[in-house]
């Protein structure tokens, strides 16, 4: 093990960064307060006595100083900010004691670190909540558009909404009331349409990327699991870059899926799912699970199909075992006259596993 001289806590923000660093041989505390760019906060640390040690919260401002600082020799850990130990007395923050907490934390050994994605993982990974944003917009929009319309009395009732017919019958209705209605209904049809555009285009190059980059083997073997699509598969693949970290039950724990639990003495109380971690992951997961709720009949797969002829051959026996199994959990969840989203949650956590279990198989 390499025994550290400095250890330096960054508090670091858009414009400035507050620095601390520990002398371990003389155990002396000092402050700096450095500009934000990144080669300045480089060479101040790279000028500390050698060999350092560096780490600051994950947040907004990325991680291209943790990489900056890589390419230098230094050590960096990117600290999980819901990890980070404080003191409940502490009533007092500022920038300066915020760096000193992590440098002692970091002397400790006790930052958790988070994996620090390449540029091409995170590029993807943001193409990726790209589209999750345009989604949430989307909804948004049409929600608008719709509530104008019940608003004066105009319901759909002509089958699946946000389809050809619907859109004609909306087209329709444009004129119905006044020009002030006419020009509200024009706002809001203009936005659900670009909104629309705008999430076709993310989806095209999703699946591209899906198709030609360094996630394709996963996406592939991923997509043997119903509700896996080749989207879906790609946002599990850059958003859970470190599968092996995990074991099939402690995946569910890291996307927030197990149940909450407060135990104390002989009393043991379990409350609803805990929801931490990721929680694009989370919800992808569990939209993938109502797909297990219907019956599973492999021979007529036409869905499936063209998925399993790219897989390798044990990825799609691992991935039939995982669809037979995950229906007949929602059988036994049924005839037990669960409810239908607890026991899909349960599904999800349990679909959390078998991705796992594809992720980690050799290619």
């Amino acid at each position: 093990m390499i025994k550290h001289r400095s250890f330096v806590g960054l508090d670091v923000h858009a414009r400035t960064v507050e620095g601390c660093v520990l002398d371990a041989d003389s155990g002396v505390i000092t402050h700096r307060k450095l500009p934000a760019a990144t080669p300045g906060i480089v060479g101040w640390v790279a000028a500390l006595p050698a060999p350092q040690i560096a780490t600051y919260e994950a947040g907004p401002t990325g991680f291209g100083l943790a990489r900056q600082l890589k390419a230098a020799g230094i050590t960096c850990l990117v600290a999980a900010p819901s990890k980070l130990q404080r003191p409940s007395g502490d009533r007092v923050k500022t920038d300066a004691r915020d760096a000193e907490h992590l440098t002692k934390l970091l002397q400790l050994d006790q930052i958790v670190a988070v994996h620090v994605p390449t540029i091409e993982q995170e590029t993807a990974r943001d193409l990726v909540r790209a589209r999750e944003d345009t989604r949430e917009v989307l909804m948004s929009a049409r929600h608008r558009l719709s509530k104008l319309l019940l608003r004066h009395g105009l319901v759909y009732d002509g089958g699946s909404a946000w389809s050809r017919p619907h859109d004609r019958w909306l087209r329709e209705h444009r004129t119905s009331g006044t020009a002030a209605f006419t020009t509200a209904f024009d706002a809001y049809y203009e936005s659900t349409v670009q909104a629309v555009a705008r999430r076709d285009g993310l989806d095209k190059a999703i699946e591209e990327m899906a198709a030609n980059s360094e996630f394709t083997p996963l996406v592939t073997r991923l997509g043997c699991l119903r509700g896996i699509a080749p989207l879906t598969g790609f946002s599990l693949a850059v958003e859970i870059p470190q599968w092996d970290r995990f074991t099939g039950n402690t995946i569910g724990a890291f996307l927030g899926l197990v149940p909450s639990e407060h135990s104390s003495g002989q009393s043991r109380f379990q409350g609803s799912i805990t929801k931490t971690g990721n929680l694009h992951v989370r919800r992808l997961l569990v939209e993938a699970a109502w797909h297990h709720r219907r019956d599973y009949r492999p021979t007529t797969r036409s869905v499936m199909q063209p998925r399993w002829d790219r897989a390798p051959v044990a990825a799609r026996l691992r991935g039939q075992a995982g669809n037979v199994r995950l229906h007949r959990q929602w059988v036994a969840f049924t005839a037990r006259k669960k409810e239908p989203v607890v026991a899909n949650v349960a599904i999800a956590r349990e679909l959390a596993g078998w991705c796992w279990s594809l992720a980690v198989m050799d290619d």
